[in-house]
């Protein structure tokens, strides 16, 4: 590993804590009952938060699977998957305060993501 893959790692890892302090302070002093944005507000913060956390782990298990070499394009697919991740989360988090989050939904959401990610994960 190079020193700019771990430095944007650690990178990733700080963003992503900086966001938790965010979601902790929006979660923790707002309520989506009296404030209908804080709900919103709340949802996008988790999304990213998440979304920001995985990155790197992503990255990292694409890292140690092929035997410890970084390739072209692994940091690109990382963060796709990153951000997939934060729209699903920040999705499931605004079903739930639309209480409509149901089982089949969920599936059906995580099938679509499941279906576009391998599309484009291809490798040529």
């Amino acid at each position: 590993m190079e020193a700019r893959d771990r430095l944007t790692n650690l990178g990733f890892f700080a963003a992503a804590g900086v966001v938790w302090i965010l979601v902790a302070l929006v979660t923790t002093t707002r309520d989506p009952r009296v404030d209908p944005a804080a709900g919103s507000i709340g949802a996008l913060l988790i999304g990213l938060a998440v979304g920001l956390t995985t990155i790197p782990l992503f990255w990292l298990a694409v890292f140690g699977r092929h035997g410890r070499i970084a390739y072209r394009g692994d940091w690109t697919r990382a963060i796709r998957r990153g951000m997939w991740v934060a729209v699903v989360a920040a999705a499931f988090v605004v079903l739930r305060l639309l209480q409509v989050f149901q089982p089949s939904i969920v599936l059906f959401i995580i099938a679509l993501i499941l279906v576009a990610e391998v599309t484009l994960s291809v490798e040529r």
